[in-house]
């Protein structure tokens, strides 16, 4: 009677016993891959182009709209703005926020580990309300976090009301539970003190609501229903 090796291979027409799997050997056994976050799915366009980004801000709500809604009668201005456009396109104040943004955002990287985001994103409820944050991380127990940055001339002794409502749109629009708010002072657009100023704000259902609201009204102005 002829011996066998346990390593030796029988011939079944396709399978052989080395082809096998080992009974722990299954697809229990393979890890799954991270859920992806879900705002990452509500993506509308990039800040990189501009043209996109622009015209796709012109047809919602963003965080900058959201800002000047301090009442319910400034509704009406946001709208009539949102459908006849300002005429502004900028000044030395905004150039140079934008000449400082990426190295702060760099210092917040570095220091607070939230990566950079050009991304508008829209809202799960609303695909009209949109934000576009300056920093995005996945915190360790999965709640997302953000950062927004700020060029000043003035000091603050608190964060101004008109960017805690961008804040708390951005935190409504990408379900964010709290912001890094990073901002640096400069005199004649010299930046003062080594490093920018950060504070945590964190999500504020109640403004939020508020906002929410406001911006639905301005959504109805803009469709002709007042």
């Amino acid at each position: 009677m002829a011996g066998s090796d346990v390593g030796a291979t029988r011939d079944n027409g396709s399978v052989t016993d080395l082809m096998l799997s080992f009974p722990w050997e299954t697809d229990d056994d393979v890890a799954p891959e991270p859920a992806r976050p879900a705002h990452l799915a509500r993506v509308v366009a990039q800040s990189t182009n501009r043209v996109a980004w622009l015209r796709a801000r012109s047809r919602g709500i963003t965080a900058t709209d959201v800002a000047r809604l301090s009442s319910e009668g400034a509704v009406a201005t946001v709208a009539w703005e949102k459908l006849h456009g300002t005429g502004f396109t900028g000044n030395a104040f905004t150039d140079h926020g934008r000449a400082r943004e990426p190295a702060i955002a760099a210092w917040v990287q570095q220091e607070h580990a939230i990566d950079p985001s050009f991304a508008l994103f829209h809202a799960e409820r609303e695909r009209r309300h949109l934000a576009t944050p300056d920093g995005i991380r996945v915190a360790a127990d999965g709640a997302l976090e953000l950062a927004e940055i700020k060029t000043t001339s003035k000091p603050w002794s608190r964060i101004p009301r008109g960017y805690l409502r961008q804040v708390w749109w951005q935190q409504y629009v990408l379900g964010a539970e709290r912001t890094l708010v990073v901002w640096e002072q400069h005199r004649d657009f010299v930046p003062l003190g080594e490093e920018p100023r950060c504070q945590w704000v964190d999500r504020d259902e109640s403004q939020i609501e508020l906002l929410v609201r406001r911006a639905d009204r301005v959504l109805a102005w803009m469709r002709g229903e007042r």
